[in-house]
């Protein structure tokens, strides 16, 4: 069953939007934006967040920007205001991660410095190395500008360098990319939609939830489940995780097509992550069309060198993914119990129908790698379409 917005829910967003764009045309805003003041803004300058959710593929679908030399990522900075915060919610910490992602797209690194215990070198920031711009010039020497960066090498060499070269680097890309995984409404994101500095694009990955149960037995990610769940002594079960993390993703889709003005749904693309790994290079094309990238041959190589590696390869790239998508994304259907995918199907059914992941009705279906469980895409119709 789909989710349903009553028209009352919708006016009173609407209002809510209407009061955020006043409050931003007046001189007022300034008041509530405190890391405006010394962040780093350009007409020039194009902002890009990759919104997701745990075990989705964003690791993978974020070095398709990273490795971009006009681009400067950031994975997950996010991840410091909850580790600060773990007695909080994802609702109430809504505004610290606003907070942090404003200040982010600003190169300005103020408000992330405030959640961190030490921040006096580069390596005190989570998953570091995953930015190839903290791993060239300006910021270190060990690579050059344009190079593709490996990952253990760049955390060998450029962890010493100060903190502040993050801030020096961050001002000198074009595109700002964040990765974000520990937003649960697209409300939360309103400010940074409508804010003209920011004119921020929004890609949505997300991933068939039977494949993200099967990817998230394999890890720990108790400190998250904790806050997601909001116990402190209790390990929340997966199957309530999975439910929290299925109804956030689906609801921030049909929010956006509800309500969303269509100058800023333009700014918002959805992808799939078994549509990505199908065809890499033509989403990576996609993508830097939708956010004014270019590509190049060395890029291009480097994706497909790490989306085609042979399986009796013994130098396996850490963020390779294999040919044959089903070998990654249908995965689960082997990894996975019938009984446990039933679960699944059960708890995240509205999130299976809106992204359009066909359920199975048997042990026989699950196993028949033959039988496609991705279905085209279909187009849902916004509240202003529907009336």
């Amino acid at each position: 069953m789909l989710i349903r917005i009553s028209n009352i829910q919708i006016l009173i967003i609407s209002a809510l939007l209407l009061l955020l764009l006043l409050l931003l045309s007046s001189s007022s805003w300034r008041q509530f934006e405190p890391h405006r003041q010394g962040g780093v803004s350009s007409p020039t300058r194009t902002h890009v967040l990759l919104l997701s959710s745990w075990r989705s593929g964003s690791t993978f679908a974020g070095q398709l920007f990273s490795q971009n030399p006009d681009v400067f990522y950031l994975m997950e900075p996010a991840k410091h205001v909850w580790a600060s915060m773990p007695w909080g919610s994802p609702e109430l910490l809504h505004g610290p991660v606003r907070d942090v992602l404003y200040s982010v797209f600003l190169c300005n690194m103020e408000a992330l410095t405030s959640h961190m215990k030490h921040h006096s070198k580069v390596s005190h920031l989570f998953m570091w190395p995953m930015s190839r711009g903290l791993c060239s010039p300006p910021a270190c020497e060990a690579f050059e500008r344009s190079d593709i960066v490996d990952v253990k090498e760049c955390k060998a060499q450029c962890g010493h360098i100060p903190f502040q070269k993050i801030s020096e680097a961050c001002a000198t890309y074009s595109h700002i990319v964040v990765k974000a995984v520990r937003v649960f409404q697209m409300e939360a994101l309103y400010p940074l939609l409508i804010d003209p500095a920011l004119h921020l694009h929004i890609i949505h990955l997300v991933r068939d939830p039977r494949a993200v149960y099967a990817s998230r037995k394999t890890v720990s990610l108790l400190p998250d489940d904790l806050l997601i769940s909001h116990t402190l002594n209790t390990t929340p079960s997966t199957q309530e995780i999975m439910s929290r993390i299925c109804h956030s993703q689906a609801e921030m889709y049909l929010m956006t097509l509800s309500y969303m003005p269509q100058a800023l749904r333009r700014r918002y693309l959805l992808t799939r992550y078994e549509d990505l790994v199908a065809d890499p290079l033509g989403h990576l094309h996609k993508w830097y069309h939708f956010t004014g990238l270019t590509s190049s041959r060395r890029l291009e190589a480097w994706v497909y060198n790490i989306t085609h590696w042979s399986t009796d390869s013994h130098e396996v790239e850490p963020l390779a993914i294999q040919k044959k998508s089903q070998m990654v994304s249908q995965a689960w259907r082997e990894q996975l119990s019938y009984q446990e995918v039933q679960e699944v199907q059960v708890i995240c059914r509205e999130a299976m129908e809106v992204f359009g992941y066909k359920q199975v009705e048997s042990e026989q279906e699950q196993r028949d790698l033959t039988l496609d469980l991705v279905l085209p895409r279909r187009k849902i119709k916004s509240n202003a379409e529907r009336t």
